[in-house]
């Protein structure tokens, strides 16, 4: 189900003003509380707002080298690789993707000897038959949503 513009407005200015209360959020709308209310309780149970919790940089937290490691993974061994690919904490996520590699990893390091180690501990599966790492240099785009929802409903 799309969002209307109020749900837009809503999670616009939330994501301006991650501490803001319901009643103030309520004001800054010129809607009701309950309204806000019961709005953001739906964006929850949709899956659109999917945490309130504070967003944690690995640069903040001693992992500042990010980088992007693409998966070749055996044949029939899916569930096993992504199993062990679970295992590792630098590990931040990982897309089954199409094309050349099967799976994409976004993997932080503290260091590039300690990014080669943690290849190496993927390898050591054996689900994955080959890797191959970019590491990103900097962000020319950081993750964004406030365009697309502006764009959703004419914002």
């Amino acid at each position: 189900m799309p969002l209307d513009a109020l749900d837009s407005r809503l999670l616009i200015t939330m994501r301006a003003n991650p501490r803001i209360g319901l009643t103030e959020l309520a004001r800054l709308l010129g809607v009701a509380r309950g309204t806000v209310q019961a709005r953001v309780e739906k964006l929850t149970a949709r899956g659109v707002i999917s945490d309130f919790g504070p967003t944690v940089t690995p640069e903040g937290a001693g992992y500042p080298i990010l980088a992007f490691v693409s998966l070749q993974i055996a044949q029939g061994r899916l569930t096993e690789a992504v199993q062990a690919l679970k295992a590792l904490p630098e590990i931040l996520e990982v897309y089954g993707t199409s094309g050349q590699a099967d799976l994409l990893c976004r993997v932080v390091a503290r260091s590039t000897p300690d990014l080669q180690e943690i290849i190496a501990r993927i390898l050591a599966s054996p689900a994955v038959q080959r890797t191959d790492t970019t590491i990103a240099l900097s962000v020319q785009v950081p993750f964004r949503i406030e365009p697309l929802l502006r764009a959703t409903v004419g914002a």
